[in-house]
C-alpha cells in the first residue's frame, strides 16, 4: 500500500548542508544547469553552504576547474558558498596552482585554529 507524498517541499535539516554530487565527467555544456541547481539548492534550503561531492570527477583537468569556479560563482550571487567534499589531492594541487581557493570538508577554516592546539606560555612573558 502506498501514499501519496505530503504537499509543498520536503522537510530539510538547516543544520545538515546541502549537496550536489557532480558525476564522473563534466562539461562545459553542464555548467548552465548545474549553476542552476546550485542556485536553486541554496534558495530551497536556505543553507549558505553548498557542499559539491567531488569524489567521482575523475582525474581533474583545466575543464574541472572552470565548472567549479562557475559554480562557486553562481553560488556566490545566491548568497552562499561551496565546499567541496572528497576532492583528489591532484584536483586540490591544480586549483592551488591556477590561485582558486574553495573550502574542503573537514578542514578548519582559515580563521578558527585546529582543534586541541594549545598554546603555549613561556615562563618570561607578562601575565595578561
Amino acid at each position: 500500500m502506498s501514499s501519496a507524498p505530503p504537499p509543498g517541499l520536503p522537510f530539510v535539516n538547516s543544520m545538515t548542508p546541502a549537496v550536489l554530487v557532480l558525476p564522473g565527467s563534466v562539461t562545459r555544456d553542464d555548467v548552465p544547469r548545474l549553476c542552476e541547481d546550485v542556485r536553486a539548492r541554496l534558495e530551497a534550503t536556505g543553507a549558505r553552504v553548498l557542499v559539491c561531492d567531488v569524489a567521482g570527477l575523475g582525474p581533474p583537468g583545466l575543464t574541472t576547474v572552470d565548472v567549479l569556479a562557475r559554480l562557486q560563482l553562481a553560488a556566490r550571487r545566491a548568497g552562499g558558498r561551496i565546499r567541496l567534499r572528497d576532492p583528489d589531492p591532484a584536483l586540490r594541487a591544480l586549483l592551488g596552482l591556477v590561485g582558486i581557493r574553495f573550502e574542503v570538508e573537514g578542514q578548519p577554516e582559515e580563521r578558527e585554529p585546529p582543534l586541541r592546539v594549545e598554546e603555549t606560555v613561556e615562563p618570561h612573558d607578562p601575565a595578561p
